[in-house]
């Protein structure tokens, strides 16, 4: 049985790599970037984890009237 939330490091057809942060349910929730190495990848996971518990939310669905 897999186990939920996890990154998950993945190698595209083209040889980049990068990651999906999936959710409890099993969803992707987010997908990084594309990284010409697999430890470019391993560091944006260490980022996301570093960055993402503290940070803002900034809603910016609204468009600004003219």
């Amino acid at each position: 049985m897999a186990i939920h939330p996890k990154f998950e490091l993945k190698k595209s057809k083209s040889g980049q790599y990068y990651f999906n942060l999936t959710a409890a349910n099993g969803q992707a929730i987010a997908t990084s970037e594309m990284y010409s190495t697999k430890d470019a990848a391993k560091n944006g996971i260490a980022s996301v984890q570093e960055n993402a518990p503290r940070a803002e939310i900034e809603d910016q669905s609204q468009a600004n009237a003219a």
